[in-house]
């Protein structure tokens, strides 16, 4: 049989198994060994898989991954969401619908220490949808803003997913991290935006919370001051070129720590906890990665992502659309798969395309990760839904799932706004990287 045939077969195996929600990196794993083995030989599947394996987990580069979660793990348990919290609900939070706007900037902000979209939206969700409850607000606003907003994570630098990129696509990351900050702020204004245009149509979606003195306002920006230490003292350091960025992970993590320990506000349970859930999130990101290296050999062999890229640079159409098209593939593929699966296992095919079209690697990488953004909350998968979903019933009682997918879709158009936005102005993605790169 044709190897871009058993390719496909493949892909249409894995997609059926994802269906029964078996874990990605299993599958991945699986099809790229048993494909590998059907083309080439099993003796070589052997090989490849402990090969791969062994070269993902000794990544240097891939060491950024758990040192960044573990900054975002120790950032939470020492309440620094907390102050971010409280510092964006006391400017916010006697608007209409001020809470949820709060909600949305807090994400954004706590992505700068984080890097993981679902940790974001957890983290947002014990903090503040019982304040949104207390203050009558909706389900579906306030656990579609927490939802949404945590998919900001993705964008804010420090991004894992920007970091697997730029590993896939050998590009700069401390290049792709400064190219997220105005997009990540571009996002949370549309995202405050849309907030306030929904509680504009519908005003019991968000009643207005308490009123705060401008003495208030500013006693309140001291909440800022552990999150802004952190973030300029990562980002001055890759801007002027003090250390890598996978050093920069490393500083990052001694920043917040040191920050914990001179206010005395993380616990030893607190500090175990952070070790433990960071060593459970990395792993499975690590394990990921290396199952998206062993089916990206066997794609490799059926030779679907050069058959794609000629198929897709043969369309008589202007690069524009061409670019839609795959924007669209993307958004349709994050509907069923996790965004990091989905990124590893498409950018080997769609990379190449974007290149012979012209555009910027740099600029790609954050169109995609926007477009992956509205996976993590679309239906059937939408793991920052489900996140949501599982952390409310702890802090707030029972909320429909229904009523969280309801939701997000005001978020979902902003979304899509702001993704024609940086496609019809790229400076806006580029300015900051061609400034320092």
């Amino acid at each position: 049989m044709n190897p871009t045939w058993i390719g496909i077969i493949g892909i249409i195996i894995m997609v059926a198994i994802f269906m029964t929600r078996m874990p990605v990196a299993y599958v991945m794993t699986m099809v790229g060994f048993v494909g590998f083995g059907i083309l080439i030989s099993f003796d070589a599947a052997l090989n490849l898989l402990p090969s791969n394996f062994y070269d993902s987990f000794k990544s240097y580069d891939l060491s950024t991954i758990p040192l960044y979660v573990l900054m975002g793990q120790l950032a939470f348990n020492c309440g620094i969401s907390r102050k971010l919290y409280s510092t964006a609900y006391t400017f916010l939070g006697n608007t209409t619908g001020g809470l949820a706007m709060a909600t949305v900037a807090s994400c954004t902000a706590f992505g700068a220490v984080c890097g993981s979209s679902p940790a974001t939206a957890a983290t947002m969700a014990t903090v503040g949808m019982p304040e949104m409850k207390r203050f009558g607000y909706s389900d579906s606003l306030s656990a579609g803003s927490v939802a949404s907003g945590g998919g900001l994570g993705m964008i804010m630098p420090p991004s894992v997913v920007l970091i697997i990129y730029g590993i896939l696509t050998e590009q700069s990351i401390g290049a792709l991290f400064v190219s997220g900050i105005f997009p990540a702020i571009l996002m949370t204004c549309l995202f405050i935006t849309c907030v306030y245009i929904t509680c504009k149509i519908d005003p019991s979606q968000g009643p207005k919370g308490e009123k705060f003195t401008f003495a208030q306002k500013l006693r309140s920006l001291g909440g800022l001051a552990d999150t802004l230490a952190v973030f300029i003292l990562v980002m001055s350091g890759l801007f002027w070129g003090f250390f890598t960025p996978t050093e920069s992970a490393a500083v990052g993590v001694f920043g917040v720590l040191a920050v914990a320990l001179i206010r005395r506000q993380l616990t030893w349970k607190g500090f175990i906890k952070s070790l433990y859930e960071t060593m459970q999130t990395s792993s499975m990101i690590l394990f990921l990665i290396a199952g998206a290296v062993v089916f990206g050999k066997f794609l490799a062999v059926t030779r679907i992502p050069f058959e794609v890229a000629t198929w897709v640079s043969g369309f008589d159409l202007p690069p524009y659309m061409i670019m839609g098209i795959i924007v669209i593939i993307y958004f349709l593929g994050g509907c069923f798969m996790d965004s990091l699966g989905l990124i590893m296992l498409t950018i080997p095919v769609f990379y190449p395309v974007v290149m012979n079209l012209g555009y910027d690697p740099i600029w790609f990488g954050v169109i995609i990760v926007l477009v992956t953004e509205m996976g993590v909350i679309t239906p059937p998968v939408g793991i920052n839904v489900y996140v949501v979903y599982g952390v409310s019933q702890n802090v707030v009682g029972d909320i429909a799932l229904e009523d969280i997918f309801k939701g997000i879709f005001p978020f979902l158009i902003a979304t899509v706004i702001g993704i024609i936005i940086l496609m019809i102005f790229p400076k806006i993605v580029l300015f900051l990287p061609n400034l320092m790169y």
